[in-house]
């Protein structure tokens, strides 16, 4: 139901059933946890790439024919996989890329959206369109409402409304969008950038960028000053500006 695969410095975590649009049951919501940790632990791996197999679907979201109500109550903790997943992705010290390739809806579209980078193919569809089934978009409202205006956010919620790529662009839900035919050349083109630079800042610096999104303007300020001070201390930063006086590229070691 996932695969994972790992072409240095990438590893890419996709979700493999797309004859149902690659769902999200129970066990591939574990398994996607258990990938990005894998990918986390690996000294190679520099930037994790999500995708969806096939080109219909990025994924339509949580498995509802498998008893997504039935025991309320005793699928309870179940029900947090996306926040686990979500939570160990933005804790991974690693960025994080959204290559949609097809529709991204409900669960599928927080997934998108909660990666650092999204990239999608100009012909998608994304929204969440929980509500037409009795359900509501909850765990995934915590990226949504970092990503998206609040009030636009809403109305996709109350409505079920599905937009097309360009509008999630103009809203902040993805970061790009081409040509589906230059997804892939795209997406290489991303890996590559993020995976140039020094491991030790964007590590340091993606995890203060997230916990300071959730601190009041002075809270964050003092963060981020701490946050400054850390990433100078790297040998990296060090590195970095005597090759910038040299006029030559740096050569990272990650500390």
């Amino acid at each position: 139901m996932v695969r994972y695969e790992v072409d240095v410095p990438r590893a890419t975590i996709t979700i493999d059933e797309p004859e149902r649009r690659n769902p999200f049951s129970t066990e591939t919501m574990a398994a996607l946890v258990t990938n990005t940790k894998r990918a986390i632990d690996d000294e190679s791996v520099r930037v994790i790439v999500y995708t969806g197999a096939g080109d219909q679907a990025f994924s339509a979201g949580g498995d509802l024919s498998s008893g997504f109500v039935d025991d309320p109550i005793g699928l309870h903790a179940a029900r947090g996989a996306m926040a686990d997943l979500i939570r160990t992705m933005w804790r991974a010290g690693k960025p994080t890329v959204a290559r949609v390739n097809g529709h991204a809806l409900a669960g599928g579209f927080g997934l998108a959206v909660a990666c650092d980078i999204t990239i999608a193919a100009d012909d998608v569809k994304l929204g969440m369109p929980e509500i037409k089934v009795g359900l509501w978009p909850m765990m995934i409202s915590v990226p949504v409402q970092r990503a998206m205006p609040f009030k636009a956010a809403l109305e996709l919620m109350m409505t079920g409304r599905l937009m097309g790529a360009a509008e999630a662009l103009a809203l902040g839900a993805v970061s790009r969008v081409v040509p589906r035919n230059e997804l892939d050349a795209a997406v290489d083109a991303v890996v590559a950038s993020l995976a140039a630079q020094s491991p030790a800042v964007v590590m340091l610096g993606r995890d203060a960028y997230y916990e300071a999104a959730g601190l009041g303007y002075d809270a964050a300020f003092d963060l981020l000053q701490a946050g400054l001070t850390a990433v100078s201390l790297t040998a990296d930063s060090r590195e970095g500006i005597r090759a910038f006086a040299e006029k030559r590229e740096p050569t990272w070691t990650g500390r």
